[in-house]
Formats: structure tokens, C-alpha cells, sequence
């Protein structure tokens, strides 16, 4: 049974609608959506709160009847056509209102992977970019995933697609600046390690302990700030016309590495 019945447009439906778009009101609300079965099986397995599911009007499947019966938060069935208007491009039968986390630096110590990579991304512009990069950070044993500076929102919709239900098992922080994270890590024997093209060769620097790994901008790469703050900087070798590797690309190569070097 449905906790809640909308078929108009309402002041709720808006609320929702909303947070599409609208990164001021997911912040303020502290609440983004999730579409899509793998992220959302991903958010609510990893212990993530669920506000709210939202169903289209007599959807039905195995997936979703059971999370529809068994997920704490409120449960509404929307008509069809409200509920195409939340559900993206899959339009999976469910989409969640899932609860935004602090960003708080303690955190970083409460992860359940708490000697992985640290990976921080300095000013994105791409919120696909936040979500291959978190992607890769779990696909590769990393810790948390620090967006800093003026950036993309990792809980746009498109970031939380982009990484495939991944954003849900890391620790995710938005930090105005460099301090607190490099205060974190150097209180605690973190390396903290940028790329950049003018850095020592990837192989020949040492990932194999603590270490938070920074990538900069698209455009600009890592700020002077964190340029500072890097005990290494690491380049990525390449061959071929390509002038430079997608930022979320090279984040990826350098995590793989460290993966190979704890390995």
C-alpha cells in the first residue's frame, strides 16, 4: 500500500521536480533523486536514507515490489505521466528521494574502506565527470570521493548516473578549499599526490600506502592551492596527436595504479 496518491501537478510533485535542476533547493532540502535500478539498489543496500519512493501507478516487478514493501521513508504512487517526468531516460518504475550526508571532514575516518585512496576532484565543471571518476574510485578500492573548490554538483542526476550506483559505496564530501582535507591527511600519514603533465612519471612514484590522489580541472587542472599541499606529482605517459586524458580518464589510470602497487 502507498502512503500517499498524487495524479496532479501539486506543491510535492513540484518539491521533486525540482531537484532535477535545481541544485540551491537539493541543498537546502538536503535531498536529491536517484534514478535507475542499480543506483538505487546500490543506495539503499549501502545504508543511504530513503525519504521517499516514488511509483508509477500500477508498476509492478519482482525488484520493485520488494523494495517497495521492505525500505523505510514515505511511498507514493504517482499517475504515469508525473512520474515520466522524474524517472530519466530508463524510466525504471522507481525513483527514490534519498537524503544528502554532511560533508563534514570527520567523516573521511568513519568510511568502511578506511586505508583506500582518498580521491579528491578540484573545481569539475562535469557532473558526468564526478560520476565515472566515483565510478572508478570504487572500482578500484578508494576510500571517498572530495569534490572541492567551485564545482559540478555530485548529486546532479547526471553524476549519480554516470557512476552506476558507485557514488553510494564512497564516502562523499563537497569542501570550499584545500585545508581541511590536507589537514585530515597529514594528521593521519596521507601522501597526498596530484596529476599534472609535468609531474615524475606514474610508475615511479609511490602509491602503495596512505594516499589521497588529486585531479584538477578540465580545463585549468589542480589549483595552486593543492599544488602546494602535493608531496608528488604525477604524470600519465602518452603517445598518439591527443593533447591531454578526460580529467575523470587520468584520475582512473592513477587509481589503477595505486590498486597495482597495493597489490
Amino acid at each position: 500500500m502507498s502512503d500517499l496518491r498524487i495524479t496532479r501537478e501539486n506543491a510535492r510533485f513540484q518539491q521533486w521536480e525540482a531537484l532535477l535542476t535545481n541544485r540551491s533547493k537539493r541543498h537546502r532540502n538536503r535531498e536529491f533523486l536517484v534514478q535507475g535500478v542499480r543506483p538505487i539498489t546500490r543506495a539503499v543496500d549501502e545504508g543511504w536514507t530513503v525519504r521517499a519512493l516514488l511509483r508509477a501507478d500500477g508498476a509492478s516487478s519482482a525488484w520493485s515490489d520488494a523494495l517497495w514493501s521492505t525500505t523505510d521513508g514515505e511511498r507514493v504512487d504517482l499517475s504515469p505521466d508525473l512520474h515520466a517526468r522524474l524517472s530519466g531516460k530508463d524510466g525504471s518504475e522507481l525513483v527514490a528521494v534519498v537524503e544528502m550526508p554532511d560533508d563534514g571532514v570527520a567523516r573521511l575516518a568513519d568510511s568502511s574502506r578506511p586505508h583506500g585512496p582518498i580521491v579528491v576532484f578540484d573545481r569539475p565543471t562535469s557532473p558526468g565527470n564526478i560520476g565515472t571518476l566515483a565510478r572508478s574510485a570504487d572500482a578500484f578500492g578508494a576510500s571517498a570521493l572530495v569534490v572541492t573548490g567551485h564545482a559540478a554538483d555530485p548529486y546532479d542526476p547526471q553524476s549519480v548516473r554516470a557512476s552506476t550506483g558507485s557514488l553510494f559505496a564512497l564516502t562523499v564530501l563537497r569542501v570550499p578549499g584545500p585545508g581541511p582535507v590536507v589537514e585530515h591527511a597529514q594528521a593521519r600519514g596521507y601522501r597526498i599526490v596530484g596529476t599534472d603533465e609535468e609531474g615524475s612519471p606514474l610508475a615511479e612514484v609511490d602509491l602503495s600506502g596512505r594516499v589521497v590522489v588529486v585531479v584538477g580541472n578540465e580545463t585549468h587542472g589542480i589549483s595552486s592551492g593543492w599544488r602546494t599541499a602535493c608531496d608528488d606529482v604525477v604524470s600519465i605517459a602518452m603517445t598518439g596527436t591527443a593533447s591531454s586524458l578526460n580529467a575523470a580518464v587520468a584520475g582512473s589510470i592513477v587509481l589503477h595504479e595505486a590498486l597495482r602497487q597495493r597489490g
